[in-house]
């Protein structure tokens, strides 16, 4: 079953339509989990796909690059595709055909702006930050004014969003269930290890909760 209506067209979930979700609190709930985006963009004719960091804040996606950047570049003005994706679990059925992965992923559609404003520029580096690690932009050096004007910033507008999401188990053919094979979901999560300190770390500096503890 969806939730609401999608965007536009071109965001409607075609393939397994009931997977479909449109509701932004769904869509912020994966995008806020996620770490990593993977930004379509085509150059002369050829599509690249490049994975980058990202952050959300409000009804915006943030991206952080060198400002000497092709992707940014590519990006600034021109319309691109960025999907994120949190695989859950690995769906092992009877058959090979029916064989599957659960799975929460977004869709996001647009043409970016470049951040210009001195202080929305300072807040995406904040948001960025404490997207992959809360509390860490009050611990660490904020930029200077070298690093602010060589970092380029793109925001996203979320108008034009989707999600697509697989639960439970396999899904196996009638005929398939009462075969002698295991069939069922391995879970998979995103779990950190103990942090590793820089090697010319100062003696005596405790590790940051938001490191020992880490999560998604």
């Amino acid at each position: 079953m969806t939730d609401s209506t999608p965007a536009s067209s071109r965001v409607k979930v075609k393939r397994h339509g009931e997977r479909g979700h449109y509701d932004r609190t769904v869509i912020d709930a994966i995008l806020d989990e996620g770490l990593v985006a993977h930004v379509g963009f085509v150059v002369a004719g050829q599509p690249y796909v490049i994975p980058t960091l990202y952050a959300r804040s409000g009804d915006t996606l943030y991206f952080h690059g060198a400002a000497a950047n092709r992707m940014l570049d590519t990006m600034a003005g021109g319309p691109v595709c960025v999907t994120v994706t949190l695989l859950d679990g690995l769906v092992l059925a009877r058959s090979h055909y029916n064989h599957s992965a659960n799975y929460r992923s977004v869709v996001v559609l647009g043409t970016p702006r470049e951040v210009t404003d001195r202080d929305e520029k300072m807040r995406s580096f904040q948001i960025l930050v404490d997207h992959v690690a809360q509390g860490r932009w009050e611990d660490a050096r904020q930029p200077n004014e070298t690093e602010i004007k060589v970092t380029r910033v793109l925001a996203l507008p979320l108008d034009e969003a989707s999600a697509k999401i697989r639960v439970g188990p396999p899904m196996d053919d009638e005929a398939d269930q009462g075969l002698p094979v295991w069939a069922g979901v391995i879970p998979l999560r995103v779990v950190a290890d103990p942090p590793i300190p820089a090697p010319e770390l100062t003696a005596g500096i405790p590790t940051p909760g938001y490191a020992s503890g880490y999560h998604r």
